[in-house]
């Protein structure tokens, strides 16, 4: 009798029975190769692996990933999960890292640019173009090391944002390599990797180096998924998975043509 009237229960309360937990992911909704909301980045594919293996079905809260991202997803309780955050960020609880990347230099193959470091005397004569976050203590690694060698006046700023009303706003920088508008962009791995991957012009990509500059910006990132600080048990949970689905997750990362620092060591 009391397995029946706790059945009535959940049936007048509209529950579920057997019902999947929802992971509540927050994720921008146009920012190939990351996440878009038809669901092509790495970042959705690797969530749904995850979400697969523990048993979940996904849920979506999209954001446009600008200034107050985290405040106003994590930092609200509106989702559970940042797909992609920097290694050992404070705002939230990181999980162990599942891919490692470095900002690359860009250039055309034709140009034969190869060998380039941040203190090459080629970087005086050439356009170079740079990803900028706005507020310049708020800006990229590179930006802060061109900046610190004088190198701005033939210096192009593309806004790591770029223009929110076209799809792919990043891949500003890239298409601008690839057109001649500049000759070498210092790019974020992934975004380099996957718009030079789709580059109608042949682009060579090489790790910016040296990897920290000044002995504060560092050119090479760890990346990880975030919870909120509370969700220790999440945390637990994501990693265990991430760590079960290593080998497919690195597959997911190569076809989306992440570039291998091993491969430049």
């Amino acid at each position: 009798m009391k397995q029946i009237y706790v059945l009535i229960c959940l049936l007048l309360c509209g529950c579920r029975i057997g019902a999947p937990e929802e992971l509540l992911v927050c994720a921008d909704p146009n920012n190939l190769p990351f996440s878009n909301r038809a669901g092509e980045g790495f970042e959705n594919r690797i969530v749904q692996l995850v979400a697969k293996d523990l048993g979940r079905d996904i849920r979506y809260v999209w954001w446009a990933q600008r200034r107050g991202y985290v405040r106003n997803t994590l930092g609200e309780a509106k989702c559970d999960l940042w797909p992609g955050v920097a290694a050992g960020v404070e705002m939230v609880a990181t999980t162990r890292p599942y891919y490692r990347s470095s900002y690359m230099f860009v250039t055309r193959v034709q140009d034969k640019l190869s060998g380039l470091t941040l203190d090459d005397p080629r970087l005086a004569s050439r356009k170079l173009g740079v990803q900028l976050v706005g507020d310049d203590a708020m800006n990229t690694p590179p930006a802060h090391a061109l900046a610190r060698r004088s190198l701005t006046r033939n210096v192009a700023g593309f806004m790591l944002y770029g223009d929110y009303r076209q799809p792919n706003p990043p891949t500003a920088i890239v298409e601008a390599v690839a057109d001649g508008r500049i000759d070498i962009g210092l790019v974020w791995g992934p975004l380099a990797g996957w718009f030079a991957k789709h580059s109608r012009v042949p682009l060579r990509l090489e790790p910016v180096t040296p990897w920290l500059d000044d002995a504060q910006w560092p050119m090479v990132y760890e990346v990880s998924m975030g919870v909120r600080k509370d969700e220790p048990a999440l945390k637990l949970e994501i990693e265990r998975s991430l760590d079960r689905n290593a080998s497919r997750i690195a597959d997911i990362l190569e076809s989306y043509g992440l570039p291998d620092l091993a491969d430049h060591s």
